[in-house]
Order: structure tokens, then C-alpha cells, then sequence
């Protein structure tokens, strides 16, 4: 009896020595994560280092940023010219990619999934080649490939190898946050993309983020090795492991003959993606990417003002795994994105178009930015952070990711605002104004939302 006693008190001890130690672990992540957000001023921000490839160019944020320190993501942007394709890698943090220009073929390979695209073959000869452990000769088979087009949001999860060829005749163009403080990521918070072939010449200091972190992983293990493990020639290992300066971006030679449904049975499928409500879907046939630019899916919209489109992890199932989100936004000249904070996210705002003033105000009352923003600027807006946009004569167009799948905002004014949802002598007592300078505050945007229409004069 009272060895079970001690045993119990052991175990009690064992417990609570663990809650203390998760606990603090947790504290020290809170306060670290306070410190990241602690800043004066935000800045839009522009690429601060490109990669040079034979097919393109990578564009790449400083990560360093405070600002992106804050949210904790790696911003970069992929500029893939025709007949160009984005070599085969892998990240250790989920990714998120809104297409800010052209079209082309995308290939994401999960991990125990079946190769279900197979070219035709008789059932003779590809029974045979199976018992052998070999694809059908002169033949092909390998796991579905996906067409993406301008406007079209893209997941990828971590640790999912993937690639992406311009079959366009226009430049693809893809921007997109690697969100570093996910729990799948378990290294530190720098950007890495582990790349299967190819890769930039290695320069720059050790753990600066550079080339030296987009590195064919095949050079690090023995040739021979190699050779071994895939049963094939030394010589095609080589070729697998040589350093070329080609890039991460090269130019296709011989075509890209891949299988895949015509442009019709695309989108049918995408049609039934869209009504379906994603208990239909499996990891392996799971959607990956929506498009943000349909004006009919708008969750806001105003004849005057704009429109915002949403996608969340109801319209796009596979965010519920990886806990982001997208938002597009549209806002006609020089109309009123009012001002709100977001609950539950950081938003880093990329523009897409036109330009517009951006006001951001955090817990002091200290205006951290008052900037104008044009194509190109990106800039994040913190948690809590009340924020606003105004667009000048030409309109502003952006994309917002967000770091929660079911993003949550809180409009300062307008019909759903906190002030329309306040009785008028709180509103009146807290402004000292009166009675009816009150109801003009609470009432005079009507039944507008987030997005206001020019003020008439």
C-alpha cells in the first residue's frame, strides 16, 4: 500500500514538473513573441534579394524584418517565364500562393498517395511490368496534376514536394508567405526550400538567408550510395548531383508531355469542387487552390465602394490543416476600407494594383504607419492593430494572408461596426458629444459595411 502510494506521489511530482515545463516553455514563446512585436514604425516593404535562374527569378523578403519577424512568416515571390519550370523541393512550414499573373501546371506529391494518372498501355503487358515493380515501358504514371490560374489561392503543406511549369504564354507570376511559426515547422525561423535538383552557386555568410538555403539536397550523399538505392548507373547519378547554373528556375528543352483531363473535364471537376463541402475529400484528392477573383463568391460588396473575397477553411478544407487563410481585396477610387482590427490573425498585405494611403494605430494611440502603397509594397498589419486603406484616383487592388484559417475582423465604423452595436449615451459620454452628434457618429454610414464609398461634399 505504501509503495503505491509513493508511486502515485512519484507520478504526481513527474506530472507537474512536466506542466511547469511546458508552461514555461509556452511563457517564453509568448514573451519572445511580444518582443518580435514590439516596433515604432512599419514600413511597406520591397524584395531585398533576387535569384537569378535560367527560367525566371525568386524574389525574396527579408525575413529579418521586424515586421515579419512579428508575424512570423518569409515572403517571396516566383516569376516563371514561358516554357519555364520551378524545380521539384520541399519546405518544413506550410506555404500559401495567391497568382498574381498567368497560368501553368502544378504538381503536389503526396507521401502514400497512389499514382493515379497512367497513360493507356495493355492490360497484358502492364500487368507484367507491375510484377516487376516497374512503371509500363515508354509509359508513364505518377500522382494528379493540377492547372493554376491568375487569381487562383494555392496550399501547400509542409514537407509536400512540389513543382510548377509555365505552359502559358505570359510570364506566371506567384507570390506567397511560408508561415515559419506553424507547429509543423519543429526547426528554426529562417526560410529553407530543400530542393531535389538544380540550385543557385552557393556565396554569402553562413545562415544569411541566400542561396546557400535553396540547395539541391541529392549533392550530400555518396555517389555511390545513390547509385545504389535508386539501382541505376553512376553516371545518372552524377547527372542528378552535378551544380549548374541553371538555377531553381530552367528553361524546358523537350516539351513537358504530361497526363492530365482536358480543359472541360477541369472545369467540371472544379465546378463539383465548389458546391461540394469537403467531408467528400481524402488527403490524396484533396483541393488545393481556389480562386479569390470570382466577384460572385464576394463575402462583401458595395456598388460604390469595393468588394472582398474570402478563402477561409470552409471554402478550401485543406487550410483547416495548415491554419491560414486569404483574403482579396477591391476598392474603387478613392473609396474607404474602414477602419478594423483583426481578432485571431496578422495580416500581410501585398499589393496587387493601383494605389492607396494605409494608416495603422496600435495600443498606444501612435500612428506606426501613414504610407502610400502602390504595386509591388508589401507590409503586414499585427493583430489587434486597428488599420485602414483609402485608394486614390485609380482604385487599389491586394491580397491579405492571414495566419488563422477562420479569420475574424471588427469594423470600427459602419453597420456592423462596435459603435453601432453601443447605445448612444455610452457613445455620447465616452466622446463628451451630444445626444445627437452621437446618432449622426453611430448612423450616418447607413447600412455600409467595411467598405465606404467616397464622402460627398
Amino acid at each position: 500500500m505504501a509503495t503505491n502510494k509513493l508511486a502515485l506521489l512519484l507520478l504526481a511530482l513527474s506530472l507537474s514538473l512536466l506542466a511547469s515545463v511546458a508552461l514555461g516553455r509556452q511563457s517564453q514563446t509568448r514573451l519572445s513573441r511580444a518582443q518580435q512585436c514590439r516596433f515604432n514604425q512599419l514600413t511597406r516593404s520591397q524584395p531585398s534579394r533576387r535569384i537569378e535562374s535560367e527560367g525566371g527569378v525568386t524574389d525574396v523578403w527579408d525575413e529579418n524584418e521586424d515586421q515579419f519577424q512579428c508575424a512570423g512568416v518569409a515572403p517571396l515571390r516566383n516569376i516563371l517565364q514561358p516554357n519555364s519550370l520551378s524545380l521539384p523541393n520541399f519546405h518544413p512550414a506550410p506555404r500559401l500562393v495567391y497568382i498574381e499573373r498567368g497560368q501553368g501546371l502544378l504538381g503536389v506529391n503526396f507521401p502514400g498517395c497512389a499514382e493515379t494518372f497512367q497513360s493507356q498501355q495493355s492490360s497484358s503487358e502492364g500487368g507484367r511490368e507491375r510484377e516487376q515493380g516497374r512503371g509500363p515501358s515508354g509509359q508513364d504514371q505518377h500522382q494528379k496534376i493540377r492547372r493554376i490560374r491568375r487569381g487562383d489561392i494555392v496550399a501547400l503543406p509542409s514537407g509536400v514536394a512540389h513543382w510548377c511549369f509555365n505552359d502559358g504564354d505570359e510570364e506566371l507570376v506567384a507570390v506567397s508567405i511560408t508561415d515559419l511559426n506553424n507547429e509543423a515547422n519543429q526547426l528554426d525561423q529562417h526560410l529553407r526550400a530543400y530542393y531535389l535538383a538544380g540550385g543557385p552557386q552557393k556565396h554569402g555568410r553562413q545562415g544569411e538567408q541566400g542561396p546557400e538555403n535553396f540547395q539541391n539536397i541529392m549533392r550530400g550523399f555518396d555517389e555511390e550510395l545513390l547509385a545504389e538505392a535508386f539501382n541505376v548507373d553512376r553516371e545518372i547519378v552524377r547527372k542528378m548531383q552535378r551544380q549548374d547554373d541553371r538555377g531553381l528556375i530552367v528553361k524546358v528543352r523537350e516539351g513537358m508531355g504530361v497526363i492530365r483531363p482536358d480543359e472541360r473535364e477541369e472545369e467540371e471537376e472544379g465546378e463539383w469542387g465548389r458546391r461540394s463541402n469537403g467531408i467528400e475529400e481524402t488527403w490524396c484528392t484533396m483541393r488545393l487552390h481556389h480562386n479569390v477573383d470570382d466577384r460572385r463568391e464576394a463575402e462583401v460588396y458595395s456598388r460604390e465602394g469595393g468588394r472582398l473575397n474570402v478563402v477561409n477553411r470552409n471554402k478550401l478544407p485543406i487550410l483547416r490543416y495548415m491554419d491560414l487563410s486569404a483574403e482579396k481585396g477591391h476598392l474603387f477610387p478613392n473609396a474607404l476600407y474602414t477602419p478594423h482590427w483583426s481578432i485571431n490573425s496578422h495580416s500581410i498585405v501585398y499589393v496587387t494594383r493601383g494605389e492607396g494611403q494605409v494608416q495603422i494605430a496600435d495600443h498606444r494611440g501612435q500612428s506606426v504607419m501613414n504610407d502610400r502603397v502602390s504595386r509591388g509594397d508589401m507590409f503586414v498589419v499585427p493583430q489587434y492593430y486597428a488599420a485602414t486603406i483609402k485608394a486614390q484616383s485609380n482604385g487599389i487592388e491586394w491580397v491579405s494572408f492571414k495566419t488563422n484559417g477562420l479569420p475574424m475582423r471588427s469594423p470600427v465604423a459602419g453597420y456592423t461596426s462596435v459603435l453601432r452595436a453601443m447605445p448612444l449615451q455610452v457613445i455620447s459620454n465616452s466622446y463628451q458629444i451630444s445626444p445627437g452628434e452621437a446618432q449622426n457618429l453611430k448612423y450616418n454610414r447607413g447600412r455600409e459595411t467595411v467598405l465606404a464609398s467616397p464622402r460627398r461634399s
